[in-house]
């Protein structure tokens, strides 16, 4: 019965491994399942790497027609833009000047207002103008925190492929105000291939979002997963004696690739902290470089560690504990903080990877709570049993009797 409890466990813990990496990866996908309100369909669609927004099209290479709805989640007041734009010159290096803008301004009744606006320079307040390109069917939308600019817009002849940019800011009134210069609105522009969906990123921004992703999910499988799962296999798994040595072993094993994986997250953050100038997230930074050297006492830890009978086991294994659930804690506290960074940066699109994550980590907890009654099930009986063989030892019966 106990072997297979174990090996239920064992296949558990492999098994809820694998859903975390799958589903965390997955989780970034999220233009796919939309469904517009007005049935309108799209053959191809983006999800944009910055500023929580999303590109749905479908192109028509003979005509040059393209049908485009721009996507921007997160506006939940009325005193915000947004704006996708083409620039003519496909030129990533000047995306801003000359660009021809679709514009969508959030007005007071809550229905937004659409219209054009051709960008002389990066101090623009986006005053309504014609465009260069002829465009039809242009409107906007504003529902459950997302505005949604729709237009037709025809492209010239033998073109495949733009520079497009979007942006998004406050208002002043009924004027827009200039957005950031800083963050994500610096680096939100790209060159889209119309027909392949293929992009070639302006100022790091495509590869920025992918290693953004890839720091989230190498950090939350390793310090957020597999180390408080290698904690849990400490704890309860020696309790069973059919598991000595297997339960040190695979511990030393979880904990180890835990720290790899961890430590390779760490480095990807320095390098995205180093890459995105003006975007700093102190708290989430410091708390990373804590984890990481919280993480490499524990490696010196299993190198220094003592022999059982040793002196000095016992305070071996308080500041083995000690360390380690500090490192649990603090990994779980920062990768929420992570999901708040993502939140500022890239709106609610990451909402799914933090219900996933916080739905693993209750997953953990809830079987950590019944394990540690389980366990302490057994520890009870095994002491009685044990105060019994001694009784018998001693002259007596299991029951306490003289024999």
């Amino acid at each position: 019965m106990v072997q297979k409890n174990l090996r239920f466990m064992f296949m558990f813990m492999f098994l809820l491994s694998l859903f975390v990496t799958t589903t965390l990866s997955q989780q970034t996908q999220t233009c796919r399942s939309h469904t517009f309100t007005n049935n309108q369909k799209f053959t191809t669609c983006r999800d944009l790497p910055e500023l929580a927004s999303f590109l749905h099209w479908t192109f028509d290479r003979t005509t040059g027609k393209l049908d485009i709805a721009f996507r921007h989640a997160g506006i939940t007041s009325n005193d915000k833009w947004v704006s996708w734009a083409i620039n003519p010159h496909n030129d990533l290096t000047s995306s801003m000047n000359g660009a021809q803008a679709l514009v969508a301004i959030t007005q007071s009744s809550g229905a937004p207002r659409a219209y054009t606006s051709s960008i002389v320079n990066s101090g623009t307040q986006l005053a309504e103008s014609n465009i260069s390109y002829s465009h039809s069917k242009l409107s906007a939308t504003h529902a459950n925190g997302e505005v949604t600019i729709f237009a037709t817009i025809n492209l010239p002849s033998g073109a495949t492929s733009l520079v497009h940019l979007w942006q998004d800011g406050s208002m002043s009134g009924s004027s827009p105000l200039p957005h950031l210069l800083s963050g994500a609105n610096v680096i939100s522009k790209e060159k889209l291939d119309l027909l392949s969906g293929v992009t070639q990123a302006g100022s790091g921004g495509g590869s920025l979002g992918r290693r953004r992703n890839t720091h989230g999910i190498l950090n939350a499988v390793g310090w957020g997963v597999l180390m408080p799962l290698g904690a849990v296999i400490a704890r309860y798994l020696k309790v069973f004696k059919s598991a000595d040595p297997a339960w040190f072993y695979l511990h030393v094993t979880c904990q180890t690739a835990a720290y790899i994986v961890g430590v390779a997250g760490w480095g990807t953050g320095l390098k995205l902290g180093s890459d995105s100038v003006g975007i700093t997230y102190s708290t989430h930074r410091a708390l990373g470089i804590t984890l990481f050297c919280l993480g490499t006492l524990q490696v010196f830890a299993l190198l220094l560690r003592p022999n059982k009978d040793h002196k000095v086991r016992v305070y071996w294994n308080f500041y083995h504990w000690g360390i380690g659930y500090a490192t649990i804690i603090i990994s779980i506290i920062n990768i929420f903080k992570g999901f708040e960074a993502l939140e500022v940066s890239a709106g609610n699109r990451y909402d799914n990877w933090k219900h996933a994550y916080t739905g693993i980590i209750a997953a953990l907890g809830g079987i950590a709570v019944l394990l540690e009654a389980y366990t302490w099930i057994i520890v009870i009986k095994k002491k009685k049993s044990e105060n019994k063989l001694s009784h018998g030892t001693n002259g007596t019966n299991g029951y306490g009797q003289q024999v």
